[in-house]
This record gives C-alpha cells, sequence and structure tokens, in this order.
C-alpha cells in the first residue's frame, strides 16, 4: 500500500506521541536502562526533537524539548525518579560506550 507523504508524517508523529507518553508512564525505567538495551534514551528524544525544531526555524531550547518528552521540567524528573546508577548498570554503559 503506497501512503503520501502528509499521511506517513502524521502516522510517525501519533507513533511518537505514543512512544513519549508511554516513557512517562514508566519512570521506572530508567534512560542508563533505554542506553544500555536501546542505544538512546528520553534525552535523545529530547535532542532530536530540538534538532527536527532546529532544522524547521522554530526556537526550543534543550529545556522546553525536555520537558516535552518528560512532561515536567528535567530537573524535577530527575529528583523524582532517577535513581543512582548500579555498578553493573554503570559498566555496561561504559562498555558500551568504549565499543564504537
Amino acid at each position: 500500500m503506497k501512503m503520501d507523504q502528509k499521511t506517513k508524517t502524521e502516522l510517525e508523529a501519533a507513533a511518537f506521541r505514543r512512544l513519549v507518553a508511554h516513557l512517562r508512564e514508566r519512570t521506572d525505567v530508567q534512560n542508563i536502562d533505554l542506553m544500555n538495551l536501546g542505544g538512546f534514551c528520553r534525552n535523545c528524544l529530547s535532542n532530536w526533537l530540538k534538532d527536527a525544531a532546529d532544522e524547521s526555524g522554530i526556537a526550543l531550547d534543550k529545556e522546553a524539548a525536555r520537558e516535552h518528552v518528560y512532561g515536567m521540567p528535567y530537573a524535577q524528573w530527575k529528583a523524582t525518579y532517577q535513581t543512582e546508577a548500579t555498578p553493573a548498570q554503570a559498566e555496561a554503559f561504559a562498555k558500551s560506550h568504549t565499543d564504537h
């Protein structure tokens, strides 16, 4: 089935919104877990959102992009939900960033 660009963009945007909503609900999933398993995290998503805004000439600063993804100011999310990385998480993260 062929799809026009407008429909494709709308579906991709809906999928992004669903992913962001899912990550907002799964506050138990730490960014380091996402990085270790998937190679990206909430901060990556917010950076990609900011990059897209920049490419479109839309003013969106880093903190506003993070608030869009986290659903609250980043500092508040960190204080409320972020836990200290376990030694195993930190080791996996370090290993994944030296293999490149």
